[in-house]
């Protein structure tokens, strides 16, 4: 039990002997004050039940809690606040008590399931699932540490037209090749053809455009011409307005902004391309132009990025009118994908796959081994794992069972076309579709009939889904519909949504120029790691191996800590640069001062040894106080599932420790009694700093 916790029942049995007051609970806090003391009782809400003034209420407490208890060496009261100081002893004690009792755990008796990463298998993992991967696992990892068992859990997408898609990809443009003969990791070689697949797509969906656009049905039909029709008397009128608008912009504006506008604006002109795409490609080629000539304008580029506002306003219209016209552009489109022959082979080779075809079968499972392996690559680096593994090809069947328990019950209902809902407007929702016209079943359906078959297949009390924070809704619906269907354990169900992560512009860019791969990143903080370390000489001494080792521990570090100090209800900006610092609330601080303390311990040969009879300063009451809140900080944390708690708490525990060291001397104390409590001090600090970086994922290393 950490201090104040102590001082807070005590204080509660002495208000109960001295005023007959039950279950009384006064706020303590660290004296951060002038006035002498340990820590602060509020008085005040004691006032109107006593119908006392404070500050008697404070001495009375005072002279009670030096009589009855073993606490406090002293007193004094202010204007109705209590400043207790406590004996060194008890300060001793309690450290000796943490430190003992350092690695038992408290069982809790029940068992929780955490489901993160679930990836798609057609494609690498990416800077998103860097974020959901390192939250699921270090929420696992802490409510084991608060006593919990806990089953690691992933369910992989591996099925569906989005994994088709890739399969005819490389059936048509493959030429046979594979991860080994390119030697390329297999998630990223599968994820070249979701990309070749999706460039196909587009040229031949803008082939069909071309015809649609003319209302040419001859040579690609589709059931939709009347839409096609509307759709392009719409855009017909929007194009008119469009240039309707721009030839009442007074252009002379232009001039008074940089002159890569003025430009880009006349070549998206010539080019008929969008207007609002001028600032952005103004930007990037100010950038571009800077990197190439390894120039850091940061100046110029603030001056595009506010000019960018002004251009906007001189086509506000325009602007407007070219939004509305992309999007009807884009349900045209949207009509043209189905109708484009890959489209129609992709399709085909689903209903293949759902017939159980041999080799399409064959294709789909050497394909997802591939990916398979490269998962477990970054899996490895990354630092995390799992329990257990479920596929969707297995479960995408799960949950049709449970429409009829839900239509007989009544909790469903069906419309005429033979497709089944749950209403849940009297929830504040909507109604939701579980099960098509034609008895095919959505994702609904699924996520229905798998969190069944984790209750029946494993004796858990708790079931916890790592998911973006754009998946709220549907959290929500599938909770209050397993409610509905009578399961008692819906009320144990949990969505740990978290915001998205994004990166600083320009600091990163994956190979499509989209979305940056978790392979990427954690290379690139490698190389962070390996730069600044190089830089300030941190690792001389040690072998060329040790390095390498090093290196990769530090950029780990430096990524995992900066992700999961941030609560993770918050959209996040993750910085590189920032991350691999050694100086603030970084990885490389922690890790550094983690290895300040191995060094001190190694050159003191340390061996635990008991001390009596101390006399304690600020700065070790401040340790032992932190020390002490390590349990009480891991089950706050198992209880927010919140590792940015944990985070926090390292780093603060790492400051007072620097300002320990740098206010005391240790190694070179005389007083040998003194000397060791010093030591040991110093030890159960590292073994915490330690163990809350484990829960977070991440490794230390000795020398730094």
């Amino acid at each position: 039990m950490n201090i104040k916790n102590i001082i807070e029942e005590k204080l509660s049995e002495v208000i109960l002997n001295v005023f007959q007051l039950k279950d009384i609970t006064l706020e303590v806090q660290e004296n951060k004050t002038e006035f002498e003391g340990d820590f602060t009782i509020v008085t005040f809400p004691l006032v109107k039940q006593l119908k006392k003034n404070p500050e008697s209420i404070g001495v009375e407490l005072g002279e009670a809690l030096t009589e009855q208890t073993e606490l406090l060496e002293s007193f004094n009261v202010v204007k109705g606040f209590l400043n207790i100081k406590i004996r060194n002893q008890f300060f001793v004690d309690n450290f000796t008590s943490v430190y003992n009792g350092f690695d038992t755990i408290e069982k809790k008796n029940a068992t929780v399931m955490v489901e993160y990463s679930s990836p798609n298998t057609n494609k690498p993992l990416h800077l998103g699932h860097v974020r959901n991967n390192l939250l699921g696992f270090s929420v696992a990892q802490i409510l084991k540490e608060a006593g919990y068992d806990v089953i690691k859990t992933q369910i992989i997408n591996d099925r569906g037209i989005h994994i088709c898609k890739s399969m005819l990809a490389w059936e048509k443009f493959g030429k046979n090749e594979t991860p080994e003969s390119t030697s390329t990791k297999g998630d990223h070689f599968v994820g070249k053809y979701y990309v070749e697949f999706d460039k196909e797509l587009k040229n031949q969906t803008n082939t069909i455009f071309n015809d649609f656009r003319v209302n040419k049905f001859d040579q690609f039909d589709t059931p939709k011409k009347e839409e096609v029709k509307t759709l392009n008397e719409k855009i017909n009128t929007l194009e008119a307005k469009k240039k309707e608008l721009l030839q009442a912009v007074d252009i002379s504006e232009l001039s008074a902004l940089h002159e890569k506008f003025e430009e880009q604006f006349k070549e998206a002109l010539n080019n008929d391309s969008l207007i609002s795409a001028v600032p952005k490609k103004v930007e990037e080629i100010i950038s571009k132009n800077n990197k190439e000539e390894n120039i850091s304008d940061e100046k110029e580029l603030e001056t595009i990025k506010s000019q960018t506002k002004v251009f906007q306003s001189i086509f506000k219209e325009v602007l407007e009118a070219e939004g509305k016209l992309e999007a009807e552009k884009s349900n045209l489109k949207e009509i043209c994908k189905p109708v484009t022959e890959i489209m129609k082979e992709a399709q085909q080779m689903l209903l293949d796959w759902e017939n159980g075809d041999e080799k399409v079968r064959n294709l789909w499972n050497e394909m997802n081994s591939w990916v398979y392996k490269g998962f477990n690559e970054t899996y490895n680096r990354l630092g995390v794992d799992f329990d257990q593994v479920q596929y969707e090809s297995n479960t995408y069947i799960l949950g049709k069972d449970l429409i009829q328990e839900g239509l007989d019950k009544g909790v469903l209902y069906q419309k005429e076309d033979g497709s089944v809902w749950c209403d849940l407007t009297d929830e504040g929702l909507d109604q939701k579709l579980l099960l098509r016209s034609d008895g095919t079943s959505v994702y609904m359906t699924q996520d229905l009939g798998t969190a069944v078959e984790r209750f029946k297949q494993n004796d858990i009390q708790k079931l916890i889904y790592t998911v973006g924070n754009e998946q709220d809704y549907h959290f929500q619906v599938l909770f209050k519909i397993l409610g509905k269907l009578g399961y008692s354990w819906a009320d144990q169900l949990y969505h740990l949504s978290y915001g998205m992560v994004e990166l600083p512009n320009g600091k990163m860019k994956s190979r499509e120029g989209t979305v940056v791969d978790a392979d990427d990143l954690m290379q690139e903080m490698y190389k962070e790691a390996k730069a600044i370390t190089t830089e300030l000489g941190k690792l001389e001494g040690l072998t060329d191996e040790e390095k390498e080792a090093s290196y990769e521990i530090i950029g780990q570090a430096a990524l995992k800590y900066f992700m999961l100090k941030v609560d993770p209800k918050k959209k996040m900006l993750f910085n590189p640069d920032e991350s691999v610092e050694f100086a603030g609330n970084t990885g490389p601080f922690v890790l550094y001062t983690y290895a300040r303390i191995q060094s001190v311990l190694s050159k003191a040969n340390f061996e635990f040894k008991a001390t009596s009879d101390l006399v304690l300063n600020e700065y070790e009451k401040e340790l032992i106080m932190l020390l002490s809140n390590y349990k009480g900080t891991v089950e706050k944390a198992a209880e927010l599932l919140s590792p940015a708690f944990l985070a926090n708490y390292v780093y603060d525990l790492v400051k007072a420790y620097n300002s320990f060291y740098q206010s005391n001397p240790i190694i070179s104390q005389e007083d040998e009694n003194l000397k060791q409590f010093r030591l040991n001090l110093s030890d159960l600090t590292a073994k915490t700093i330690k163990k809350s970086l484990g829960l977070l994922g991440i490794k230390t290393v000795n020398r730094m």
